[in-house]
């Protein structure tokens, strides 16, 4: 008889001062889920096209660099590696951050992160297993 392994549900809580360190947060432990080792720098500035929309635009380049006081080299540089590895795109002649991972930053952001042994994967897939949605804590997921 096949045993299973227990589950360990662990409930995290952070405010940010603002949109664009929320977005960092989010998009730093999206590298670190997938083993991206994105830089300080690349994770400003995914963020900060996440929420713009672009980074095509002088304007944006130039408040990225007053922003985050870089220059618009490494810009060109940091867009060039991140459409390799699929994180930026091109659509309609401007620079984006693929859609899949573009979230909502002015909404408060609960993520479900499901870590599990490999020899369980085959058991359950994330998208297929149910998730309760019940507030436990009755607390609104604050």
């Amino acid at each position: 008889m096949e045993t299973r392994k227990q589950k360990v549900v662990q409930k995290l809580g952070k405010e940010y001062d603002d949109k664009y360190e929320l977005a960092q947060k989010y998009y730093a432990v999206l590298s670190a889920l997938n083993n991206l080792k994105l830089t300080e720098r690349e994770v400003q500035l995914i963020a900060y096209t996440a929420i713009k929309g672009t980074i095509t635009y002088a304007n944006a380049r130039n408040e990225f660099c007053e922003k985050y006081n870089t220059t618009t080299a490494t810009i060109n540089n940091i867009v060039s590696k991140l459409k390799k590895v699929g994180i930026f795109i091109k659509e309609d002649g401007k620079v984006k951050v693929n859609p899949v991972i573009v979230l909502n930053f002015d909404k408060h952001i609960n993520l479900f992160i499901q870590l599990q042994h490999e020899e369980d994967r085959q058991d359950s897939d994330v998208t297929q297993t149910a998730y309760n949605k019940e507030d436990v804590n009755k607390d609104g997921g604050e």
